[in-house]
């Protein structure tokens, strides 16, 4: 008899439905559990929604469906570990037309130009800050996150464009978050990535606010900043997160995450190029199953864990960064101290610096300079332009 070593639920079209005979597990080989007796089990007519802020419902179930097998089946049966359960879409449910769709999307890649004089046009007239915000590397991003669909990119941006109006991420000055900064919780270092790429690093173990709203708001902050210090030609930037002192009092609500990853999702698509969490305590990794579900498969490949002890890691981490510039906690060189008033210095200048970009006053680009600064550490040094 087979040992299964994980169980994996089928998904196809909006709905997901577990009847006993479209169960299926995957080790050697994949079949129907058609053997198995699941007279307490009570599936058949379980409807879950498919969407991708719905998937703790879906985990729930699975739980309930594991725990519900784990007491029906005989000892020749064993799952691994219930909490790796894995969504796949098997071959025999596969969409028709998906192998038609990829040598589309494919072709599309292939004339980029196309696509973006395509969506420029559906997008139609633009003006004041839509324009300063549609250059053709941003249309070709929204392109690339909805696989070269112009009618999804279209969607995909205008409904950025709705949210940066009522928003005003780029509005957002340091003297209004500065007080999220203070332990030094995020910021922009003063070195790049073997690729030039701005660099945020995060330490959420130095957590120092409750206001859930304000902590997005800074975070939002932040990647505006990061994003008009990247060099010309350079359109993503890269996570350095620091998990020295996380514990169970540093709580974050699902809501929370899910708000967060929606607004970096939807709004930032393609401004990540990795996302290295270094040695994350397992505190974390409890957290992670679950939120990795709010993930779209392709900022899910970015994300990389890290390890000081593996070797693979140590790899990865020389692929990015020069181990001179790396500071030592994350297994670098260099030693880095975060000052906050030095660092509010420098987001004054860089409210500055964005006022004049997107086009304000200068009454506001001044104003920024007069205000409370509360922050600090080193940050890249300015480029010339910002594109």
């Amino acid at each position: 008899m087979i040992k299964w070593n994980e169980c994996i639920l089928s998904v196809y079209g909006s709905y997901t439905c577990l009847p006993d005979n479209c169960i299926f597990v995957e080790a050697e080989q994949r079949t129907k559990l058609s053997s198995l007796s699941l007279t307490n089990c009570k599936f058949s007519s379980v409807l879950i929604p498919n969407r991708r802020f719905r998937r703790l419902t879906l985990i729930a179930t699975l739980f309930s469906f594991i725990k519900c097998v784990s007491a029906n089946c005989d000892d020749h049966i064993k799952f691994i570990d219930p909490i790796f359960v894995r969504l796949i879409t098997t071959p025999m449910f596969r969409r028709r037309g998906s192998s038609q769709q990829h040598q589309d999307q494919e072709h599309h890649e292939q004339q980029p130009e196309v696509k973006l004089n395509e969506l420029r046009a559906a997008l139609g007239p633009l003006s004041g800050r839509n324009l300063i915000y549609c250059t053709d590397a941003c249309l070709k991003r929204y392109l690339e996150a909805r696989n070269w669909n112009v009618d999804k990119a279209k969607k995909m941006l205008e409904e950025t464009l709705m949210w940066r109006s009522t928003y005003k991420p780029e509005e957002i000055r340091w003297q209004e978050v500065a007080v999220e900064g203070e332990t030094g919780k995020l910021f922009r270092a003063n070195f790049r990535d073997r690729f030039g790429r701005s660099i945020l690093i995060m330490k959420p173990g130095l957590q120092n606010t409750t206001s859930m709203d304000t902590q997005i708001r800074h975070l939002v902050y932040m990647m505006e900043n990061a994003i008009l210090n990247l060099p010309d030609g350079q359109e993503e930037m890269v996570w350095l997160i620091d998990f020295t002192g996380l514990s169970f009092s540093i709580n974050v609500p699902i809501k929370t995450a899910r708000d967060t990853i929606s607004i970096l999702q939807n709004h930032y698509p393609q401004r990540l190029a990795v996302a290295i969490l270094y040695s994350p305590p397992r505190i974390f990794e409890a957290f992670w199953k679950i939120v990795k579900y709010f993930l779209d498969p392709k900022t899910f490949q970015k994300v990389k864990f890290v390890y000081p002890k593996n070797k693979e890691s140590l790899e990865l981490m020389k692929s990015f960064f020069d181990v001179d510039n790396l500071p030592t906690e994350f297994g670098g060189k260099a030693t880095m101290k975060y000052d906050h008033e030095d660092f509010s210095k420098l987001m004054a200048q860089d409210d500055v610096k964005a006022a004049k970009f997107w086009g304000f006053d200068e009454k506001m680009a001044s104003a920024a300079t007069t205000g409370n600064h509360v922050a600090g550490a080193a940050v890249a040094p300015e480029p010339e332009s910002v594109a």
